[in-house]
């Protein structure tokens, strides 16, 4: 019943037009190889093979295929696997119907989406995950010289422009570095600069 919904909601669409439907998750894989749809709106709870691992293997076979996974619950290990497989959409059922035709046009346009309480379920996990002084580790543990250092460094710049730049002496700017990656553990300039980047310190526009 509700994929026949679902399928009459997205005709009325003029430029949509359904070319399949499968009632297992075996069959969605078999079906989006044969039919090489542009988006597969599915179930993650199908029987035989669940959502998550159809995606993976849909998406195996077909990287261009959008997938719009359906779900009773918000569950963020849900969520995470299903994109994690590769899904550009996570819609709950509950709301399919007010929001599908969104979703299927966010996706054609190249971007991901999300069901609203999914999304806050998200910015939760999110906020939960960081650390309870609201620092990232290279604000909890460098000084504002090191910092200063650290995006100098990942930037590209040398020993001698940074000390030139910052008004002190090469010497300096050696002792600076050092203590950088002893206090981070890193022992490249390669990976200093990975780090300033994942970080915030710097991004990779500069």
């Amino acid at each position: 019943m509700v994929r026949e919904g679902l399928k009459a909601l997205i005709e009325k669409e003029p430029a949509l037009e359904v070319v399949g439907e499968a009632g297992d998750g075996t069959q969605t894989v078999e079906l989006a190889g044969r039919l090489a749809p542009h988006v597969v709106v599915m179930d993650l709870a199908m029987p035989g093979l669940n959502g998550i691992e159809a995606a993976r293997r849909i998406l195996q076979q077909s990287p261009h295929v959008k997938i719009i996974g359906l779900s009773a619950h918000p569950d963020q290990n849900l969520v995470s696997e299903m994109l994690k497989a590769g899904a550009s959409a996570y819609v709950l059922k509950q709301t399919a119907y007010e929001e599908l035709l969104r979703a299927i046009h966010e996706v054609m346009q190249g971007r991901t989406y999300l069901s609203p309480e999914v999304t806050r379920g998200v910015v939760d996990t999110f906020v939960r995950s960081q650390p309870q002084s609201g620092e990232n580790p290279a604000f909890a543990v460098l000084t504002d010289r090191e910092r200063e250092v650290l995006q100098a460094l990942s930037e590209g710049a040398t020993t001698k422009e940074m000390a030139d730049s910052l008004g002190v002496s090469v010497k300096t700017i050696e002792t600076h570095r050092r203590n950088i990656m002893q206090k981070l553990g890193i022992h490249s300039i390669a990976e200093l600069t990975k780090y300033a980047i994942r970080e915030g310190i710097t991004s990779v526009d500069n």
